[in-house]
Formats: C-alpha cells, sequence, structure tokens
C-alpha cells in the first residue's frame, strides 16, 4: 500500500521525519507490517510511504491494510491525499 501525504506548513526536512517516523513506528506496533519513505525524500511538504505485510490468504492481507489505511487516516494530523493498494498472490 502507498499513502501520500501533503505536509501544509512544514519548512524543513527534520520536521517531514519528525511525522514519518511517528506514523511509521505507529504503523509497526500496531499492525506488524514494513514501512518506509519511498518516494519525494527531498521535499519537506510530501510524504510517501510503502506499507508492506504479507500472510498465507489475500483477505488477511487486505484486512490488515484495510485497518492500518483506518488508524492512519484517524491519527495523522497531516492531510492524506492519495492511497493505492496492490496485492500480490500466487494462487496455484
Amino acid at each position: 500500500m502507498t499513502l501520500e501525504f501533503r505536509l501544509h506548513g512544514n519548512r524543513s526536512l527534520k520536521e517531514k521525519r519528525r511525522v514519518a517516523q511517528s506514523l511509521k513506528q505507529k504503523l509497526r506496533n500496531t499492525f506488524n507490517v514494513a514501512v518506509a519513505e519511498v518516494e519525494a525524500m527531498d521535499a519537506h511538504d510530501r510524504l510517501v510511504l510503502g506499507v508492506v505485510t504479507t500472510a498465507n490468504r489475500t483477505d488477511r492481507v487486505e484486512s490488515r491494510l484495510a485497518k492500518a489505511l483506518a488508524m492512519t487516516e484517524a491519527i495523522t494530523p497531516v492531510e492524506l491525499t492519495q492511497c493505492g493498494t496492490e496485492i500480490f498472490s500466487d494462487s496455484e
């Protein structure tokens, strides 16, 4: 899942990293997902995070990512501008 945020009034990369670290840690601790900044690393007003998880069933992955998105929308003080999800499945 890719989450893109607009950081209004943010004037430095240090402030952006503070917001990113807080959100990444909350997602990791709550949902046991891997989270990393994946784009716009030098832009101080834009944050793009990639959230990844694995499970033995697709519905578990979808559920975990949906819950992570809901929590992100509820707790973050910054504007979520875009969210995209891609599921990879081996259905042999």
